[in-house]
């Protein structure tokens, strides 16, 4: 059974790279994790803290807009470059559970997730879109270094998702 919080966050500065993608193609953009992190080497920062998923809109039957990204040191000095967008998570609360397992297990948790929230009559910061369910925060952060948990059914992942203000 999984723990659900509603915790207060601090905005968080990023670096992420924000693609267009079918749900079956999401792997093209999680293969740009590596990319970001040279990115970053290249410009003497570094992550500071898990990779993540970003969600902005969502249609799981036609496309979603997807970044993926590091958060970064609160006194990097950073510019956008190329692909590589310089950003923030909002500041705000968040509803936060974490997934233990495949990611496969992703949509079944966030389903869980959601519905909990439901039930507590919380209400999420988004807006539906002709493109899709937008978020202000839908995030997926990958908790497991892969290098060093290759079983991906060990992997750790938190969902945290913006509630409205």
């Amino acid at each position: 059974m999984s723990t659900y919080r509603v915790e207060t966050r601090p905005e968080t500065p990023t670096a992420g790279i924000t693609d267009t993608v079918p749900m079956t193609e999401i792997a093209r953009i999680a293969d740009r994790i590596p990319e970001i992190a040279g990115w970053l080497a290249e410009r003497g920062s570094h992550p500071d803290g898990a990779p993540y998923f970003r969600y902005h809109v969502i249609d799981m039957a036609a496309d979603l807009v997807v970044e993926v990204g590091f958060p970064v040191p609160d006194g990097a000095a950073l510019t956008s470059a190329g692909d590589v967008a310089v950003s923030t998570i909002p500041a705000g609360r968040y509803v936060t559970t974490v997934h233990h397992g495949h990611p496969d297990g992703l949509v079944d948790a966030t389903g869980a997730l959601l519905r909990w929230a439901a039930a507590e009559g919380l209400t999420f910061d988004r807006h539906d879109t002709d493109s899709g369910d937008a978020w202000a925060g839908r995030f997926e952060f990958y908790l497991t270094d892969p290098a060093e948990q290759p079983d991906m059914a060990q992997w750790d992942t938190e969902l945290a998702f913006k509630l409205a203000d």
